[in-house]
């Protein structure tokens, strides 16, 4: 498998806090790794965030859903992958797979949705033609990890 064939990569670790009574991930931390990969992704497409404020852009979460597959436990290496879904007019969808790193496990599935905005106006507006090009083009091959060494 080339890097242009893989997906943006997110990896990081399962904290002890982030984990229920039964020792597995508390289910609504999902949302939370979904944002944090999704910084990451917004960053490495687009730079420092404050590029799209600076356009009068900003996105807005709109839609989540979660499907869970296995469980993930405390000190476990998730890795987040990202790929394009639908490019709308005014919104797009980016799914992600959650795999245990090393063994592959499919732990959860998310799609998300964003409208775009224009904070100015506080209304939705339509993606700009290099914002969409590069949501299209996605980040390809690329690793972010906070996981350590």
């Amino acid at each position: 498998m080339t890097p242009s064939d893989q997906p943006f990569r997110f990896r990081f670790r399962v904290r002890y806090g982030e984990c229920d009574a039964q020792s597995v991930v508390f289910n609504a931390r999902y949302a939370d790794y979904v944002d944090i990969a999704m910084n990451e992704y917004i960053r490495t497409l687009f730079g420092d965030y404050q590029n799209l404020l600076d356009q009068d852009l900003d996105i807005q979460v709109v839609s989540l859903t979660t499907n869970y597959r296995s469980p993930a436990r405390f000190d476990d290496v998730l890795e987040a992958r990202i790929r394009a879904g639908r490019l709308g007019h005014t919104s797009f969808t980016l799914h992600l797979e959650f795999v245990g790193f090393g063994d592959g496990q499919l732990v959860a599935e998310a799609d998300i949705t964003y409208v775009l905005i224009q904070p100015s106006e506080m209304a939705k507006t339509p993606i700009p033609a290099q914002i969409r090009e590069q949501l299209e083009v996605g980040a390809p091959g690329v690793l972010i990890s906070h996981a350590g060494g």
